[in-house]
């Protein structure tokens, strides 16, 4: 909840240095207002993501989502940071349709999760991130569709990546992302230490659920040119420091369950400088690609953004 003596911009402040290292570490090399809008961006998502994670039960959380959904359809609410998302939402002129299909990802949630297939991950993976993508175009003043579709492959990409990282942890919250189609019926229990026969093919979901993220963080960044020239490099920033994530995991073999994978600030700073020397050198980082692979969004048919909607 909001701090009595905190305005929102304070605690949005707060939230994305505790709960958002990488996105904090990007955020430095964006210029104001964005800097400081997308800030604004973090603390809402986070505090949707928080009211159901840390409600007292799936009843309260459900009930709290589903106001949310009713505050973002009549615009009216008394929750101070929700207010304040809806506000930027109405600056940035970023659509309601958006902001819904985040809460139903949300909502998705709630429930003991099992992922049936690849397709259904993808959609998954488009509610809780992709969405935030095409937010964050908005908060940096890009209002062309034709960058929607790169904006919500960035964010499928980071999805992805994360997936893999929290498999252990989600797991413990009897959640599993890792597809049916892949891991067949390994029940969310036996993949928080798993036995030794289970290895050799939880090693191989993770490899592959890596290289289809890197597919997705090239399209990403095919999209970086539509962008300001500073928030480029912050959204490049952001894009490697996570794909990071991904390139630790390989190194370990894909072994998630012997310890979470961090990435520090002396690999951050490494990273970043890298991607600040050498991609500046390229074609796509100042001219956009010449369309989307349309192949990637198949499975995201009708969805707000991905201009694929018939």
């Amino acid at each position: 909840m909001l701090s009595a003596t905190l305005p929102v911009s304070a605690t949005a402040e707060e939230t994305l240095a505790s709960k958002g290292r990488s996105f904090h570490w990007a955020r430095t090399f964006l210029g104001e207002p964005h800097a400081s809008r997308a800030t604004r961006l973090y603390a809402f998502c986070r505090h949707l993501d928080d009211l159901a994670d840390e409600a007292s039960s799936r009843d309260s959380a459900r009930e709290k989502l589903l106001r949310v959904r009713s505050a973002v359809s009549s615009g009216i609410t008394s929750d101070p940071i929700l207010r304040d998302g809806l506000d930027l939402m109405h600056e940035c002129r970023i659509s309601p349709a958006i902001i819904l299909e985040l809460v139903e990802g949300l909502l998705s949630d709630l429930d003991s999760v099992r992922i049936p297939d690849e397709a259904s991950l993808l959609r998954y993976s488009y509610r809780v991130a992709g969405t935030v993508g095409v937010m964050m175009c908005g908060v940096l003043d890009v209002h062309n569709p034709v960058a929607y579709p790169h904006a919500i492959d960035l964010g499928i990409a980071m999805q992805l990546t994360n997936i893999c990282r929290d498999i252990a942890a989600d797991a413990a919250m009897n959640r599993c992302y890792l597809p049916a189609t892949m891991i067949g019926g390994i029940e969310p229990a036996d993949l928080v230490l798993p036995e030794e026969n289970l290895l050799p093919l939880l090693r191989r979901s993770v490899s592959w659920l890596l290289d289809q993220a890197d597919l997705y963080y090239v399209s990403g960044e095919r999209g970086l040119a539509y962008l300001p020239l500073r928030a480029r490099c912050g959204i490049l920033a952001a894009a490697r420091v996570y794909r990071a994530i991904g390139t630790q995991l390989r190194r370990r073999d894909c072994d998630y369950w012997s310890q979470r994978v961090v990435v520090g600030s002396p690999e951050k700073a490494i990273i970043t400088a890298s991607a600040f020397l050498r991609t500046p050198l390229t074609n796509f980082f100042w001219h956009p690609a010449a369309s989307h692979d349309s192949s990637l969004h198949v499975a995201l048919r009708g969805f707000p953004g991905t201009g694929n909607n018939a």
